[in-house]
């Protein structure tokens, strides 16, 4: 795990430019750093030392010298594939992954893509041609940013990379914040919170020649195709390809430990990794705590764990650096903990296991369609699905638009069409009260329907509504929200953080599995947990998911986190955005009892957060030494 930069002109002082944005991302690579320097590029890297540790220092050249590699990630594979090309002829000078995806390139061109397995953002500079040839992994998992200004082609691992740069504009993207509001985090298709910066889509390879930067796609989601396979055999096909992801991703030449909720995600893969150590983190809060649920997990397991409470006051300490290293905002309430969680298991060990992904391959969310406690709505609901679609469409319509009654939200987004409705999992500010909330010219954003558009346009083909909200969620919600703040608040402390269940060998089979095995009137992601329960105590494989139970609710109520926020409300850059009697109401009613808008108050402060750190103080965001409560 490391962190990639770079910048294609024929300017001078690259080296000096090259050297400052390194330096930005030097937490994602504290171990070495190297660059290649010519007359029409730039590279960089920082490195997190993982495999090869003495002789896998980048760049990496080929054999003479003509083509020069920076590469972010793991490829899991690179075993078998580095013996094809030695005896293709291939001469190696590490036995570092990376080295693989060079020669792959010099053998197999842009197939080298087809062939492996892994999450990777890399470059590719080819001397001789003067092109460069860039990639990102299948899912987004590892982040790739890019941008073009005056005269300079420019990208790296992170956003805040290109700040040192001379010719970089820093200029917020107005678009942006309308659709923030409504979804959470920045949701736009390419371009960022940042003018003129995009982002490299996941499954995409790009090339860059003359000045001209050309992407194709080279790999997507199938949801097309189903197998013939009984419920037993679906069971016993998922164990098989979980042990045998959890298996490849534990390739390191360090300790592999495992972050660890109270959810069967992260459960499933810790149970089967079984590593030396475990990490979990929890809230001061008397409902409920992760770190000690997670723990009696681990007792039962007999698995090491060190589990550590945080409370408010921490958080909003450390919120500051929070949204710094997310380089863009994002108010999804579990980035708090996950920073924490990072920061506690990087005082152990150099990488870890996680749960991500599982939701989306096996239709784990609530929003899929699975709404009500009764089985009876339920098992109604299941018998419905097998209407003619028109039929079924018709009578999902007519559901949505009754007075509300119990099991109608799971009946109408059982049998509506998902396009209708579906965004993802987290819907903020209803549209058109965001625009109430902000000034006329942060309102003129893309809409949800434009946004959404390009994706559901892809499912055309899909048949199957679960399907299409999967599909949808692996371009739009993994990426953006999920897989980014998975990698950003893990590198924050120097943590490669691998997410097993998010890996395109699991994603071949899971995608040809039928829905009604998936989300049915027993539970989301049935069978998923059904193989899990093949390694935990039932209890555990059929927990309803919590993701990071977060108290904001009850911070946002408290003195201390009331003046935090009220504070950046009432700051006068925050009505340049902002109603700021809207916004102070919104606060105070919460406060008072009058409304729970925890979330809305939530998003509005991590954004003025984000934008303080990034444009008024300018300057990376400090916290005192984390001193953590162990339980």
């Amino acid at each position: 795990m490391c962190g990639i930069v770079g910048f294609v002109n024929t300017k001078d002082r690259k080296e000096e430019i090259v050297t400052s944005m390194m330096d930005r991302i030097v937490h994602r690579g504290p171990n070495s750093s190297g660059s290649y320097v010519d007359k029409h590029v730039a590279l960089g890297f920082r490195r997190l030392s993982i495999i090869d540790l003495e002789g896998g220092t980048q760049p990496i050249y080929n054999e003479d010298r003509t083509k020069i590699i920076i590469f972010n990630g793991e490829i899991y594979n690179y075993q078998p594939l580095r013996e094809e090309l030695i005896q293709a002829g291939h001469v190696f000078t590490t036995h570092a992954d990376t080295e693989v995806l060079l020669h792959g390139y010099e053998e197999w061109g842009t197939d080298i893509l087809q062939k492996v397995r892994g999450m990777f953002a890399f470059v590719i500079w080819d001397t001789e041609k003067e092109e460069l040839f860039g990639a990102r992994d299948f899912f987004g998992i590892k982040p790739f940013y890019y941008a073009e200004m005056n005269g300079t082609f420019m990208f790296g691992s992170e956003i805040k990379s290109f700040l040192p740069h001379p010719d970089f504009n820093k200029e917020l993207n107005k678009d942006a914040l309308k659709p923030y509001m409504t979804f959470q985090y920045s949701p736009l298709n390419g371009e960022t919170f940042f003018k003129g910066v995009h982002r490299l889509q996941e499954g995409h390879y790009f090339i860059y020649k003359d000045g001209k930067m050309t992407i194709k796609e080279y790999w997507d989601a199938n949801f097309e195709q189903k197998e013939n396979k009984t419920k037993e055999e679906w069971i016993q096909a998922i164990d098989e390809a979980v042990q045998g992801s959890i298996a490849a991703h534990k390739i390191s030449d360090v300790e592999v430990g495992s972050f660890l909720s109270s959810g069967v995600d992260s459960s499933y893969v810790a149970s089967v990794l079984r590593p030396d150590h475990s990490f979990s983190i929890g809230f001061d809060d008397k409902t409920y705590n992760e770190a000690i649920e997670a723990r009696k997990l681990t007792k039962m397991l007999e698995l090491d764990n060190t589990a550590a409470v945080i409370d408010g006051d921490m958080s909003f300490k450390a919120f500051p650096l929070i949204q710094y290293h997310l380089d863009e905002p994002d108010s999804n309430p579990s980035c708090v903990p996950l920073y924490f969680l990072a920061n506690l298991a990087a005082q152990s060990v150099r990488v870890v296991q996680s749960g991500e992904g599982a939701d989306e391959l096996f239709a784990g969310y609530q929003t899929y369609g699975f709404h009500t406690n009764s089985k009876a709505i339920r098992v109604l609901a299941q018998g419905l699905k097998k209407l003619p679609k028109g039929t079924r469409y018709s009578l999902g319509r007519k559901i949505g638009k009754m007075k509300n009654f119990h099991g109608r939200i799971h009946l109408y987004e059982s049998l509506a069409p998902a396009k209708e409705y579906f965004i993802g999992h987290a819907k903020v500010f209803d549209e058109k009260e965001s625009v109430d909330f902000l000034q006329p010219d942060y309102a003129k954003g893309p809409s949800v329907a434009e946004i959404m558009a390009p994706h559901f346009a892809k499912t055309e083909a899909i048949q199957d509504e679960v399907n299409k909200m999967q599909y949808v969620d692996v371009h739009q919600w993994m990426p953006k929200d999920i897989l980014l703040k998975a990698d950003k608040l893990s590198m924050a402390s120097s943590l490669e953080l691998r997410v097993p269940l998010l890996d395109v060998e699991l994603m071949r089979l899971a995608q040809q599995i039928p829905s009604k095995y998936l989300l049915n009137q027993n539970n989301t992601k049935d069978i998923f947990r059904q193989a899990a329960n093949r390694h935990l105590p039932e209890e555990w494989s059929n927990r309803v998911k919590l993701g990071f139970p977060v108290p904001i609710k009850v911070w946002l109520k408290e003195d201390h986190g009331y003046q935090q926020v009220r504070e950046l409300f009432e700051a006068d850059f925050a009505k340049e955005f902002f109603n700021q009697e809207k916004i102070m109401q919104l606060l105070n009613d919460h406060r008072d009892g009058k409304r729970e808008e925890q979330r809305k108050i939530w998003t509005i402060f991590s954004f003025l957060t984000w934008y303080k750190v990034f444009f008024i103080d300018e300057e990376i965001p400090t916290t005192e030494t984390i001193e953590y409560e162990v339980v």
